[in-house]
């Protein structure tokens, strides 16, 4: 599904390495989940006020879904099928919440800074790198599922 889209596979996009760092910098960040998916969704309304809208008061609990998918994510990189399947459900539901393709850069660097910020010195090129790459492969991913929501609800 996602080859069909990219003409790429996932396992092209990120080495064996690439994934190591994304699950042993992302298990430095498990500790401090809930602060840094509040901070992440603060920047994110700081990058794009208009973004608040499509989300409800709760914002800990949305902090808490959102680390927790970013989790699932990373912790199954090891099996890209269930990965895509996962994101692109995911990406499907995002329809209903009004989530347009162009929030996804928003939220990528939204992303990045609040790893660095959480990481600190451990937040190096080679880490930004590895994120960087996964971000793109998330977001082809979520927009596959956008994709086939929005044509399923013409």
């Amino acid at each position: 599904m996602w080859r069909r889209r990219t003409g790429r596979t996932l396992a092209s996009m990120l080495t064996d390495h690439d994934i190591r760092l994304l699950q042993s910098s992302f298990d430095l960040e498990r500790p401090i989940a809930e602060t840094a998916g509040v901070l992440f969704y603060e920047r994110i309304f700081t990058m794009a006020p208009a973004t608040r809208a499509l989300f409800d008061d709760d914002l800990p609990r949305q902090a808490a879904r959102t680390m927790a998918a970013v989790g699932t994510v990373v912790d199954g990189l090891p099996d890209l099928d269930r990965v895509t399947t996962f994101l692109v459900r995911l990406g499907a539901r995002h329809v209903r919440y009004g989530v347009q393709p162009e929030h996804f850069d928003v939220v990528g660097a939204a992303l990045l800074w609040t790893l660095e910020q959480g990481l600190g010195d451990g937040f190096t090129d080679e880490v930004r790198s590895a994120w960087s790459s996964a971000w793109r492969i998330i977001t082809e991913t979520m927009l596959v599922g956008m994709e086939q929501e929005r044509a399923a609800l013409v």
